[in-house]
């Protein structure tokens, strides 16, 4: 299933793309296979958190559909495939420290907790710099826990 993207271009900016089937569904990139990437990767979040949240998927539009839509205007519109799996809920064992940091760096990100472990997995040398930083963190944690029991 294919749903409509639109591609913003101002001067002095990246390319943005965001989906009339889908608002508040927006991503960017420096360059256009970039956006293009992002805007498969964001659709495909998008609708992974509305499964979660037990939201109806929209049919996709038809270029009919939107042809009056002001939000195409000065857009270039685009395909962007939805890979629609089924979607499996698992368990996960984790300290609570570590729970908390992650909904808040999820609510940060503006993912649910589920969207922001799948997207940390799933794009791991993006996020070697956030699990190098979490691990010192956690070192010094440690530390200091040790140095206050002696």
């Amino acid at each position: 299933m294919d749903y409509i993207a639109y591609l913003h271009k101002d001067p002095a900016s990246d390319f943005g793309v965001s989906f009339p089937d889908f608002p508040g569904c927006i991503t960017a990139g420096r360059t256009l296979e970039e956006a293009r990437r992002k805007a498969a990767e964001a659709l495909r979040f998008h609708i992974a958190g509305m499964v979660e949240d037990g939201e109806k998927i929209p049919e996709p539009s038809t270029v009919d559909d939107i042809a009056d839509d002001p939000a195409a205007k000065n857009a270039v519109a685009f395909l962007v495939p939805a890979h629609l799996e089924r979607t499996v809920r698992i368990n996960i064992t984790a300290r609570e420290s570590q729970i908390e940091r992650i909904n808040q760096l999820a609510r940060a990100a503006g993912l649910t907790r589920s969207a922001y472990v799948v997207q940390a997995a799933v794009r791991p040398v993006e996020n070697v710099k956030f699990r190098t930083k979490w691990s010192q963190q956690q070192a010094t944690h440690t530390k200091k826990l040790k140095a206050a029991r002696a």
